[in-house]
């Protein structure tokens, strides 16, 4: 997408670790109420979050945080020709 990423997975050895793009505030919440959710893995820490999928977060919450990481990176590539200048 535009040579963007909103979501890494790490597939090698398990539980299953999925990294997404958050909003700054977004991910601070989501690491003190969440032991699965941490700071991004080898990504940048303040906007991006890594997810263990070891079935302790609910399915809700996975899907939209998917949607949320793919719904910020597409905004990223959205520019009008003012937003440009």
């Amino acid at each position: 997408m535009g040579g963007k990423v909103y979501a890494l997975g790490d597939i090698m050895g398990g539980p299953l670790k999925l990294s997404l793009k958050v909003r700054p505030e977004r991910g601070d919440e989501l690491r003190a109420a969440h032991a699965a959710i941490v700071s991004g893995h080898h990504l940048n820490r303040r906007h991006w979050i890594t997810l263990t999928l070891d079935g302790s977060l609910p399915d809700t919450l996975v899907g939209e945080l998917l949607a949320s990481s793919h719904a910020l990176v597409v905004a990223g590539l959205i520019r009008t020709p003012t937003e440009r200048c």
